[in-house]
């Protein structure tokens, strides 16, 4: 088991980089407590898979250290590591049975074979390989294959960490889920310092305790899938985590109103105060679609609408509409009462935070 932590890390894959858009990660500090299950969350090209590379041995940093319980492991070797890491498609040879191929990385250190064979049963059986075990790897589906691919990292017994780089790309939609909480398990089970590479928010909140999201080779948050959810530290996590994500509007100080271009937004004294003391124009308000409220009449609070489309989505209705030529969304309850083209939108205060540069001022609430 181990606790991994990052020291100053940064990366380039330029020889002599000249600014931050030369790095694929860009310098940081984060720590993986021993025992954890993390998930690292961004788009394609945001430096997730060079990172877990970095973890791993794969890839040595262009900055920084890797710190395995508080010793550097920059020069190690990724087998010197004890790091099991499983990637997008299976590493397995077809040639030999599912139980051969669980037994190799045990046989590979000269494990005595009275102690394979018991650890290969306990890990098939976890994964529901069992019935596999005679059978040639090269006759699975793509999924009992990744299983396999999985069952490698968790048979042996000095593995300090298992990182996942999107291990369910090439797995069934259906079956996905499935494997999720088969790998929530495993975690549960062994206690071993995971960390699951995804640009899927689904997949990410099912597995982890904790997700980073990354976004331009920075981990911009880090937190529970509540804490990205309800208060996104970063202008992108806010997009990014949920479906549809956050509602953003530039905003500016103007005749003691908070100024969304000509329509001036109702918005509380602490709010005001801090818009107007930003020393930035790049100064913006996010609102989930959640925390929207839409009315056929105006109140002292509300701002005028207009109503583009309405869509049905069973227990509830993802309602898209303009505010100053910008759309936008909202979350309507079942049975909300119907809509014509003109209605009223009301913030929820306490769910409107303020973003400086892009990144979450407190000081836009009471």
């Amino acid at each position: 088991m181990a606790e991994i932590t990052l020291k100053g890390l940064a990366h380039s894959y330029v020889k002599t980089p000249a600014g931050a858009s030369d790095y694929a990660i860009r310098q940081m500090d984060h720590v993986w407590h021993q025992g954890g299950a993390y998930a690292l969350l961004g788009p394609s090209g945001c430096g997730k898979s060079t990172l877990l590379n970095i973890i791993s041995g794969l890839l040595e940093p262009s900055e920084g250290e890797v710190l395995f319980d508080g010793h550097r492991v920059n020069e190690l070797a990724p087998e010197e590591r004890n790091i099991a890491q499983v990637f997008q498609f299976p590493v397995i040879y077809d040639t030999m049975t599912v139980f051969d191929n669980l037994a190799f990385p045990l046989r590979n250190m000269n494990t005595p074979e009275y102690r394979v064979k018991p650890k290969v049963l306990e890990v098939a059986d976890i994964l529901d390989l069992t019935p596999l075990l005679k059978r040639k790897a090269k006759n699975l589906t793509a999924d009992e294959k990744q299983k396999v691919s999985m069952g490698r990292g968790l048979v042996r017994d000095d593995v300090t960490a298992i990182l996942f780089d999107e291990p369910l790309t090439v797995i069934d939609p259906q079956l996905k889920w499935k494997l999720r909480r088969k790998l929530k398990e495993i975690h549960e089970r062994f206690n071993i310092t995971m960390i699951y590479v995804t640009h899927d928010q689904l997949e990410a909140s099912t597995f982890a305790d904790k997700i980073a999201v990354m976004y331009d080779g920075q981990v911009v948050q880090f937190g529970t899938p509540r804490e990205l959810f309800e208060r996104p530290a970063h202008t992108f996590v806010g997009y990014f985590i949920g479906s549809p994500g956050m509602n953003f509007m530039a905003v500016e100080y103007r005749n003691d109103q908070v100024m969304f271009g000509t329509q001036p937004l109702p918005a509380s004294e602490a709010l005001k105060q801090a818009v107007a003391a930003a020393n930035s124009a790049n100064i913006k308000l996010g609102i989930r679609p959640e925390f929207i409220s839409i009315s056929t009449a105006a109140t002292t609070d509300s701002v005028p609408v207009q109503v583009i489309s309405v869509q049905d989505l069973g227990t509830y209705s993802l309602l898209t509409f303009k505010l100053n030529e910008h759309v936008f969304k909202a979350r309507l309850p079942e049975g909300h009462p119907p809509l014509s083209e003109a209605a009223f939108a009301n913030f929820d205060d306490s769910k409107v935070a303020l973003y400086i540069d892009e990144y979450l001022v407190e000081a836009g609430h009471e």
